[in-house]
């Protein structure tokens, strides 16, 4: 091969590269330019701070990727986290037990919120951006009716421990190595899989899949052990995370829900059954943002009718800004963790360098703007 031709092949590798690591070269630029401008933003206790914040969107964020990966939208999640804050507390309020609090509230404004939606969206085919918008305001007026507009403290000692606590630093650092081993181990699983079915093996992808772990657990190994270890919500989040890349990769509900957003009356065709798919994941949407309430009002031991004011925003930001498409069809929850934490390092950086909150609503929806600009380009260029 000549020289020309190596060079050409070097070059597309790049290209490659980068295209498909766009989102996390982002992230890290995002972060070494706060770092560069405030000092404070580099240390563990402010990454620290920085994962707690991330894990409210987050989570909320790997429903979403769900729901716009069948070509929906849901604009209730943000008052589900208000109306959800204000039913655990009040139920506890009223003597119920922390745990059973918590189950009833995930069941009432988490799964059968969700089944609303479903069932409007998938039955009678109404836009999920008008049911979900009807619910964005009964949501948030249920929240603000059951508690009078006025905020309710916790009443439960149990029930701040678990927003607010820490794994120590010794079994944080065994978790984070323990994860890391299982990477590999998944990554070897995949390779081997490739193999019997006669798939071809990218080394190039996996290297950098492996770079790129390697250099994700370092950076949590280093800031947990350093300061107090893994904050419950951080580990909740890391779980759920992992669970949504399972299904969305290893499970039939996960091949149904991208051959919906795909094509979905091919999908029809081929024997899906929209309606329970769609009933499934509105009903996991909005149960993610209920638990995402419920560890809110935990981290500020107490709950108020106005939590959860467009956390839509910053859910759909991270989904978009990570590679799902608008369009349905495409997304994975990996990228989107990585959207969220882009979200947060920008919430985290700007509150540091005291930048205005109608400044960062602007330059939030300039970034949604752009995201999809560039996923119209993509599709353009794809067509």
């Amino acid at each position: 091969m000549s020289t020309t031709a190596h060079k050409t092949d070097f070059m597309q590798q790049i290209m490659g590269f980068l295209k498909e690591n766009g989102t996390l070269i982002a992230l890290v630029i995002l972060a070494a330019i706060f770092g560069f401008m405030d000092d404070a933003f580099f240390t563990p206790r402010n990454i620290t701070n920085l994962a707690r914040q991330t894990t409210i969107i987050g989570i909320i964020s790997v429903g979403m990727t769900m729901v716009i990966i069948i070509n929906g939208i849901d604009l209730s999640v943000g008052s589900i986290v208000g109306l959800s804050a204000i039913m655990v507390t009040l139920l506890m309020q009223q003597g119920m037990n922390v745990w059973a609090a918590i189950l009833l509230t995930l069941l009432v404004a988490g799964v059968l919120i969700g089944l609303w939606n479903g069932f409007w969206v998938a039955h009678y085919n109404i836009p999920p951006f008008i049911i979900t918008l009807g619910m964005m305001t009964i949501a948030r007026g249920l929240a603000l009716t059951l508690s009078n507009g006025s905020s309710v403290p916790v009443t439960d000692p149990l029930f701040p421990e678990l927003g607010g606590s820490f794994i120590s630093p010794a079994y944080s650092g065994i978790l984070i190595a323990a994860a890391l081993v299982f990477f590999f181990l998944s990554l070897f699983r995949g390779v081997q899989q490739k193999k019997k079915y006669n798939v071809t093996i990218r080394a190039q992808k996996i290297v950098a899949s492996s770079i790129i772990a390697v250099a994700g657990l370092g950076l949590a190994f280093w800031v947990f052990t350093a300061y107090r270890g893994i904050p419950y919500p951080v580990l909740i989040f890391g779980v759920i995370a992992a669970l949504g890349v399972f299904i969305l990769n290893n499970t039939m509900l996960g091949r149904r829900i991208y051959a919906i957003g795909g094509n979905e009356e091919a999908a029809r065709l081929s024997g899906i059954r929209i309606y329970r798919v769609k009933l499934i994941v509105y009903s996991i949407i909005t149960t993610l943002s209920a638990l995402s309430g419920i560890l809110l009002a935990s981290r500020l031991n107490g709950a108020s009718p106005n939590l959860g004011n467009m956390f839509e925003l910053d859910a759909i930001s991270a989904v978009i800004i990570g590679g799902t498409s608008f369009s349905g069809g495409v997304g994975t929850i990996t990228g989107t963790v990585i959207g969220a934490f882009i979200i947060g390092i920008m919430n985290n950086g700007m509150s540091l360098l005291g930048v205005e909150t109608f400044y960062q609503l602007i330059i939030k929806g300039l970034i949604i703007i752009l995201a999809v600009w560039f996923d119209v380009l993509n599709k353009r260029k794809s067509a």
